[in-house]
């Protein structure tokens, strides 16, 4: 107590005590949140427009593979991207399944691609020239044969050729095909409490036939980009390419617009009182100047020297003038 004698006069001592009293004003009080350190976060950290835009990429590019290869016209959900630990996710599956391993550079570990088999038995009707008829319930323990694996392979060309389209405004990626299985519980590619985000795409490819197609991305995978992930800049590269193609395209497009060129050979200062007087027969004298000027929607552009051409009055540019250097377009 000494101690704070030495450094307070009997005043502030005072004054402490008294506000210690009366408690704390409301501005002054600190509120307690709850934050556990060893606990995963679990919210988008990064700019979920992005993923909108990205999966919305991904649908257009996957129905357009679909066309090219099944020659069908297949219809594509898509659903809201989810966010849940990768047990909760492994518990919503039941097998057998397309479960597809897949490594992406530059990002971190792996993810998965899963196709649900309702897509891969329509898409092998559709191959070889049916309407996309599904199979019923399978057993858990069923394996695909060669050739379900073989359309198996087909579609995750095309499912990862969709990646690599959907995702080259924000980033490109390099896309390995690494394993495949049938049982969800064998491809481990983050732990059980670990957050992955749950991208499902919804696939009709024929009358009957209906499934699902799983793209999961474990969130530690997208550390390493997670600065990317949180702007809204795209590839300059790309945005360049289509600025030049829609400047192009408008050029040419303007090439047919109608205009008015006037030629001006003089001009008259005058006063409204010296016009209502003017009747017929009234001769107005001015200096002629040397050259002529041509303006375009009030821009002067051109200076140029009146003649004739034949039997019509003609006019010979002499020098081009920009309309901002133009004493009309700086007027106007």
């Amino acid at each position: 107590m000494s101690t704070i004698n030495a450094l307070l006069s009997e005043e502030e001592i005072a004054a402490l005590k008294q506000d210690s009293s009366k408690g704390a004003p409301a501005s002054r009080r600190l509120q307690v949140v709850k934050h556990d350190l060893a606990a995963e976060e679990t919210s988008l950290w990064f700019n979920a427009s992005i993923i909108e835009m990205v999966n919305e990429r991904f649908a257009r590019a996957l129905r357009s593979g679909l066309m090219d290869v099944l020659r069908t016209n297949p219809r594509i959900g898509i659903e809201p991207a989810k966010t849940r630990k990768y047990q909760v996710y492994l518990q919503s599956l039941a097998a057998p399944l397309s479960v597809n391993t897949v490594r992406i550079n530059p990002w971190r570990g792996y993810s998965l691609v899963i196709i649900e088999p309702g897509i891969i038995f329509a898409a092998l009707d559709n191959f070889f020239g049916g309407s996309g008829r599904e199979l019923g319930d399978l057993p858990p323990g069923r394996m695909f044969t060669p050739t379900e694996l073989s359309i198996v392979r087909i579609l995750m060309n095309i499912i990862l050729g969709a990646m690599r389209d959907a995702w080259s405004p924000v980033l490109q990626l390099d896309i390995s095909h690494v394993s495949t299985e049938v049982n969800p519980q064998f491809a481990q590619i983050a732990d059980d409490n670990d957050p992955v985000l749950f991208n499902e795409f919804t696939l009709s490819l024929g009358s009957q036939a209906a499934g699902s197609i799983h793209v999961v991305i474990p969130y530690n995978s997208l550390k390493p980009v997670r600065d990317v992930l949180r702007s809204r800049v795209q590839g300059r590269e790309q945005n360049d390419e289509k600025d030049s193609h829609w400047r192009a395209a408008l050029q040419e497009a303007c090439q047919d617009a109608n205009l008015e060129l006037v030629v001006k050979m003089g001009r008259i200062p005058s006063t409204l009182q010296q016009l209502r007087n003017l009747g017929c027969g009234d001769i107005l004298y001015f200096n002629k100047p040397e050259n002529a000027w041509a303006e375009v929607n009030g821009f002067q552009l051109f200076d140029a020297e009146v003649g004739s051409f034949g039997s019509n009055a003609a006019i010979k540019v002499k020098s081009v003038i920009k309309p901002e250097n133009s004493p009309a377009g700086v007027h106007k």
